[in-house]
């Protein structure tokens, strides 16, 4: 059994800890309609729509627009309904800061950040409504700094990502039956299965648009619309990606059905992409850095005159897409960290010839890598 209290408490410790050597009074997390944080749930449990404000002197203090949803849900030294702040988010940071906003005179101003996502319009506010403070709103901020910390998952954040992936498989199999059996046909018929079932398995929600693009539209990288009544699963190359949320945790997959006689150029597609999964994923394994698997798949597919439009990865957690970035632009000093959970998705697209790609989670291990998911190209 989970101790939620302990849990994240421990992460905002953390955070407590990059407040004081930066010297910040204070940082706040918002996440509402206009401005989506994940923060606030990784550091209370809280699902959505709420203001968080942490204090260098270790308290939390959560201002949630459902209250309900709160007391089941949220951990926080101290939870106080929206309602009692206007419904404003600068009037609750106002009055939530009350007790830090007195400095003796000649004494620096207290600092107070916002995440660099902030609008110019919201920071105004919060300049009007804290005159007495410095308020500061820069890419590198602590926000920066969590999430790098996220990058790397706990116990917890481990196990529900492989429940995730093991619900993924699971559907991915039932899918590659039903393909066979010629029940899934179209585009729509896999793309509902999923949103069904998943709700079924006690998963939230897709954790993206599913992407399901049949023969005549799997040249895109991400097809528009994410899915029609066009056929899928039938001759040629059709690919599917996708995945499911578990108590938040995001899965990511792709897999490549290829049917009947293909051609060999398109042979050749598919082949190389098998070949840059296969040689990629040694190099996923702890301080290697994540630029090499890029460079590693880049150069296989340039020897054949090819260039893959995406990057190779990306972690994984409460959003789909977070650090680290498997990316020819990512620094030579961003290692693999164990903890790390992460896609390694090579993929190639071709306007008349489809498109595959090959997309499969990867946790990274004190000694390696273990791969969280089977996806893989079928062939019928």
């Amino acid at each position: 059994m989970t101790d939620f209290d302990k849990l994240y408490r421990s992460r905002r410790e953390k955070l407590y800890a990059c407040l004081q050597k930066s010297g910040l009074t204070a940082a706040v997390f918002e996440d509402s309609e206009g401005h989506r944080d994940v923060s606030v749930r990784y550091l209370t449990g809280h699902p959505g729509d709420a203001v968080l404000v942490l204090t260098a002197d270790g308290k939390a203090q959560l201002t949630p627009w459902d209250e309900n949803l709160a007391a089941a849900r949220a951990h926080a030294d101290s939870v106080i309904p929206y309602t009692n702040f206007q419904r404003s988010s600068t009037v609750a940071v106002q009055e939530l800061l009350k007790p830090y906003g007195a400095a003796a005179a000649g004494a620096p101003k207290p600092r107070l950040a916002l995440s660099p996502a902030t609008s110019h319009i919201q920071y105004e506010k919060y300049c009007a409504a804290l005159p007495g403070w410095q308020i500061e709103c820069s890419e590198h901020s602590v926000h920066e700094q969590l999430a790098q910390l996220r990058a790397v998952k706990d116990s917890y954040e481990i196990a529900c990502t492989r429940k995730a992936c093991a619900i993924t498989d699971a559907m991915t199999e039932a899918i590659s039956a039903g393909v066979q059996a010629g029940t899934f046909r179209t585009e729509t018929d896999v793309a509902l299965y999923i949103e069904r079932e998943l709700r079924a398995q006690g998963c939230e929600r897709t954790s993206f648009d599913t992407l399901a693009a049949g023969p005549a539209r799997s040249f895109a990288i991400h097809a528009f619309p994410g899915y029609t009544a066009g056929a899928w699963g039938t001759d040629g190359i059709s690919l599917l990606d996708y995945g499911v949320c578990y108590e938040g945790y995001a899965s990511d997959c792709t897999i490549t059905v290829a049917r009947g006689r293909l051609s060999a150029r398109q042979e050749e597609l598919l082949d190389l992409v098998q070949q840059a999964a296969d040689e990629c994923i040694a190099l996923y394994k702890p301080g290697v850095p994540v630029r090499r698997a890029a460079e590693k798949a880049q150069e296989l597919f340039a020897a054949k005159g090819r260039t893959m439009p995406h990057s190779l990865g990306h972690g994984t957690g409460l959003e789909i897409h977070e650090a680290p970035f498997i990316s020819m632009r990512t620094e030579e000093s961003t290692l693999f960290q164990a903890g790390n959970i992460v896609t390694l998705e090579p993929g190639l697209y071709d306007a008349e010839l489809g498109g595959t790609r090959l997309e499969n989670d990867v946790l990274i291990t004190e000694s390696g890598n273990e791969i969280l998911t089977r996806s893989r190209i079928f062939r019928f």
